[in-house]
């Protein structure tokens, strides 16, 4: 059974007494262990199907499986334990408390979550595992604004990771990041997804895309087409782009 399974999907909203229809009877599937890719030109929808798939928003109609749950039809509190709990986020836009230290901030979910058990200082412990792994603990007492936003972000991924999560979204992970930074941040997503963790991104980058096992093509609402990355997986970082930019170019890209 896939762990995300999406069906019909739609989203409207209405503005100005207009009916603006976003999405458009999407349907895909994520299975565990996968990292896919969401692309397509500005205003495409991508980010609305993050969300909405994520149970962030509300979908207008259709079916959104997770774990073989359908969120769209659950309470406010259901999905707000749903995404403690079971799912991770990353953001473009890096929000932390800024008057707590990036410790802190990460160790937050997991003291909100009532699912996650241990002690305070357990729970601690987890937090200084995870920020050793992604290579910050040396950052852990500082405030959020003396930090790299290559750290700030590592920092983001390790918050979004701490309840153990079935599935990390991602919205441009990448977005607000110098070169450098990205490449360390892609290298930290890739690394998480080959140790089992299932990822689903919004991405206007062909590099961190390339990345991906696969890419969802979204154009006007719908899933216009799909890439599979080719049987020859082990080529150059230069192949893989090279092969995912032509195949982006043919949709208009």
């Amino acid at each position: 059974m896939a762990l995300l399974e999406v069906k019909d999907l739609c989203k409207t909203y209405i503005v100005d007494k207009r009916q603006n229809n976003v999405l458009r009877n999407v349907n895909f599937q994520v299975e565990k262990g996968e990292m896919v890719a969401v692309m397509g030109p500005s205003g495409s929808g991508k980010s609305t199907l993050l969300y909405t798939v994520s149970g962030m928003d509300r979908a207008t109609s259709g079916s959104v499986l997770f774990a073989g749950r359908d969120i769209v039809k659950m309470s406010e509190k259901e999905l707000t334990e749903m995404r403690l709990d079971e799912m991770g986020f990353v953001f473009q836009q890096m929000l932390m408390l800024k008057n707590l230290s990036v410790m802190d901030n990460i160790a937050l979910p997991a003291i909100e979550s009532r699912r996650h058990k241990g002690t305070r200082q357990e729970k601690y412990e987890e937090v200084r595992t995870l920020m050793r792994k992604l290579g910050i603990i040396d950052v852990a007492e500082n405030d959020i604004n003396e930090v790299s936003g290559g750290q700030l972000q590592r920092a983001c991924i390790c918050r979004s990771l701490i309840n153990r999560p079935e599935i990390l979204f991602a919205d441009e992970p990448t977005g607000a990041l110098n070169r450098a930074s990205s490449e360390e941040v892609l290298e930290v997503l890739t690394k998480l997804n080959s140790e089992g963790t299932t990822v689903m991104m919004v991405t206007h980058d062909v590099k961190v895309a390339a990345a991906c096992s696969r890419v969802l093509y979204i154009l006007d609402g719908n899933i216009r087409g799909e890439y599979v990355r080719p049987g020859n997986a082990d080529g150059t970082q230069e192949q893989k782009i090279r092969s995912l930019n032509n195949w982006l170019l043919e949709l208009g890209w």
